[in-house]
């Protein structure tokens, strides 16, 4: 994990995940990539000669860097290698192409609003779209540290393995890691424990874990990982991601949406 990608936003969760990459960078010896997108193109209805419009590029221009000015002395101070890159257009395409070469991309759970209620449509359109693994910080989370044990959320499918490899090298450094399957009544009859080829993976690149089955009972899924990373004091969780691209409110479906939903942790996706 050599090279990070962090969303640059003037919203309340972005002084967490700073704090997380540079917790990152200096763990892995990383270089962090500070990703600034400003949507330039502002369409205003009834404003035929683009007045309006003009100004308010101009507006979200002064604002961005004005923003920069605040952040980029706070990022000389730090011993981290990192570069500044300002992009024209929307958060999700500009971070979907600086991605491509990025180990890890560092976004926020929360609505770039800033008051509104709800998970981040910015994270679960990457979530399911994104090149690189993606880390879904809380605006309340505290300093990341690489050896806090580690919660991943397994039910044998492909997005789950693919989650467990981008998420290997936090695994490798965590105190302890622990796969979880949550299970119905049916999977108990089944007698299956699908969590055991991904603790195989693990065990081939030296990195030990507890297996763990939980009944889901009458809750949600979302609800029972919540709770059992909680209980373990987890301070990662690593999932799949998982979701149907054709709407919107499709991606929010599931267990990944009621992850999304208010993190306490930081997240990390991989579809």
């Amino acid at each position: 994990m050599r090279s990070l990608l962090l969303h640059a936003h003037d919203d309340p969760g972005f002084e967490a995940r700073l704090q997380v990459a540079l917790d990152l960078a200096r763990a892995f010896d990383a270089h962090l990539t500070v990703l600034q997108p400003v949507a330039f193109n502002v369409a205003v209805p009834g404003d035929a000669y683009g007045i309006f419009a003009a100004e308010a590029a101009t507006f979200a221009r002064e604002q961005a860097a004005e923003f920069r000015k605040q952040v980029e002395p706070r990022l000389e101070g730090e011993d981290v290698r990192w570069d500044w890159a300002d992009a024209a257009g929307l958060a999700e395409s500009s971070i979907f192409e600086y991605a491509a070469l990025a180990d890890l991309a560092i976004i926020g759970s929360g609505r770039m609003e800033g008051d509104s209620v709800g998970p981040s449509p910015l994270a679960g359109i990457l979530a399911m779209h994104c090149r690189a693994p993606i880390l879904v910080v809380p605006e309340g989370a505290g300093a990341m540290l690489p050896g806090a044990p580690v919660m991943v959320a397994w039910n044998g499918s492909l997005e789950a393995s693919r989650a467990l490899k981008a998420a290997l090298p936090l695994l490798k450094a965590a105190k302890s890691v622990t796969l979880v399957s949550v299970v119905s009544s049916e999977d108990q009859e089944a007698g299956e424990l699908p969590a055991l080829a991904g603790a195989r993976y693990l065990d081939r690149h030296g990195v030990a874990c507890e297996v763990v089955e939980v009944p889901q009972g009458q809750n949600k899924v979302a609800e029972v990982l919540k709770e059992v990373a909680q209980t373990r004091g987890a301070g990662l969780v690593a999932m799949g991601a998982y979701g149907k691209p054709r709407l919107f409110e499709t991606l929010f479906g599931g267990v990944t949406a009621g992850m999304l939903w208010n993190p306490k942790v930081p997240l990390l996706l991989s579809h």
